[in-house]
């Protein structure tokens, strides 16, 4: 994890990796502490900050990504352009846009807020809980991504049709369509009504 302003008050001191913190938040999204990544995704879950991006590229198509096998919460599965957790003190549009360029390689070349949604979701293989208040983000993005193989498996731009085909196939993380239906009116400004999103 990059070091920065609001990191390095949490670096280990003996040579261990920092600890990942994340901002722990009440229902209407007001910041009531800090939390360890993983200590807050423990059953039952710690309601904390969280962000997912959808970028589209200029014919319509959702840019998806299977996470990396090698992920501690989710391996394997299918899952929005990208997601993660803003660290305490930052901005979710900027960890949004950060994350973004760390996992895929590139920046998006629009992006936009979309709302907010919270929720509730158990994950059954690995036993972890997500309990979060998250910040949506829209976009476009342009040119080839190059998706750092730690944190992605593979990605690919789908249509609705190839999307809806994937998901009945395949397994996809517990928040996808949670945070894809809430996303959905923005989508659908952004790609318009020709999209079919």
């Amino acid at each position: 994890m990059p070091t920065s302003p609001v990191t390095a008050s949490h670096s280990a001191s003996n040579g261990a990796p920092p600890a990942i913190m994340l901002e722990l938040v009440d229902e209407h999204g007001t910041t009531i502490g800090t939390a360890e990544k993983l200590a807050a995704h423990q059953p039952p879950g710690q309601l904390h900050r969280a962000f997912s991006v959808f970028l589209f590229d200029e014919r319509g198509r959702l840019l998806i990504q299977r996470r990396a096998l090698g992920k501690y919460h989710s391996p394997g599965v299918w899952s929005n352009t990208c997601c993660g957790h803003p660290y305490p003190g930052e901005a979710p549009f900027a960890a949004a846009a950060r994350r973004t360029y760390e996992e895929l390689g590139v920046s998006p070349s629009l992006l936009a807020e979309a709302g907010t949604v919270r929720y509730n979701h158990p994950d059954p293989d690995s036993g972890l809980v997500e309990q979060e208040y998250n910040h949506l983000f829209v976009g476009m993005v342009q040119g080839p991504v190059a998706p750092d193989p730690e944190e992605i498996g593979e990605t690919v731009f789908v249509t609705p049709a190839e999307l809806a085909e994937r998901h009945a196939a395949a397994p996809f993380s517990a928040w996808f369509m949670t945070v894809l239906d809430a996303a959905r009116p923005a989508i659908r400004e952004l790609t318009g009504p020709a999209g079919g999103w």
